[in-house]
C-alpha cells in the first residue's frame, strides 16, 4: 500500500535554493495550513521558493490570543499592541517550532521548516487586496506590499518598520505603522528516510 499525501497545487510547489536545504521541496500552502491548525494563528503567508530558507508572516487570531492574554492578566490596547507583546511572540514561536518538529519527520518536506517569522501589525483583509473574496492569501501581492518585511526576514534583521495603507468599510483610507519584531525559530535535524 502506498500513502498519498496532497500537499499543494503543483504550480505552487517550489524548491529551496542554496543553503543547507538546497533543492528541498517547498509547499507554501502545506506549511501555512499546518500553522493555521493552531487556534492562536488566523492567517499565514509562507515564502521560500528560490530562497535558502522558509520565512513566514502571520496574523494572530485576535479573539483566541486575547482570551489567552486575559487569562494571564496581560493587558493590551488592540490588535497591534497584542500582536507585538513578547509573551505572544513566545506563544507563536512554540507553535512554529512544533510545526518544524513535525516537518522534520517527513523526509520530503523537512527542508520546509520555518527559519524566521514575524507577526503582522494588522489583520490581512480582502478590502486591502491581501486576501481574495474567499479569504485565500494573495502571496505575490502581499510580498510586494510588505516588501520591507520580507526583506527584513531574509536579511537577518531583528526588527523592521512598516507603514501600511488600509481601507475602512466606509471607503475611507488611513495608515497603520509599527516596528515589528522578527524572530528566529528552532529547526530540527531531518529524520532520515527508511532505505
Amino acid at each position: 500500500m502506498v500513502d498519498l499525501k496532497i500537499i499543494d497545487r503543483v504550480k505552487d510547489v517550489g524548491r529551496i535554493q542554496g543553503g543547507a536545504n538546497d533543492g528541498a521541496m517547498f509547499a507554501p500552502k502545506y506549511v501555512e495550513n499546518k500553522l493555521k491548525f493552531f487556534p492562536f494563528i488566523k492567517e499565514v503567508v509562507a515564502y521560500g521558493d528560490q530562497r535558502e530558507k522558509v520565512c513566514v508572516m502571520l496574523n494572530i487570531d485576535f479573539d483566541a490570543v486575547g482570551n489567552w492574554a486575559e487569562r494571564r492578566n496581560l493587558s493590551y490596547a488592540g490588535y497591534t499592541d497584542l500582536a507585538q507583546k513578547p509573551e505572544v511572540y513566545q506563544l507563536i514561536q512554540e507553535c512554529v517550532e512544533k510545526v518544524n518538529a513535525d516537518l522534520a519527520e517527513d523526509a520530503l518536506l523537512a527542508g520546509s521548516q520555518v527559519s524566521r517569522f514575524l507577526v503582522l501589525h494588522k489583520e490581512l483583509d480582502a478590502d486591502d487586496g491581501e486576501l481574495t473574496r474567499t479569504n485565500k492569501v494573495r502571496r505575490g501581492f502581499i510580498a510586494d506590499k510588505y516588501k520591507p518585511l520580507v526583506d527584513g526576514l531574509y536579511e537577518g534583521k531583528a526588527e523592521q518598520f512598516i507603514e501600511t495603507v488600509v481601507k475602512f468599510e466606509d471607503g475611507r483610507t488611513g495608515s497603520v505603522s509599527a516596528t515589528l519584531k522578527i524572530s528566529d525559530a528552532k529547526t530540527f535535524t531531518p529524520v532520515k528516510a527508511a532505505a
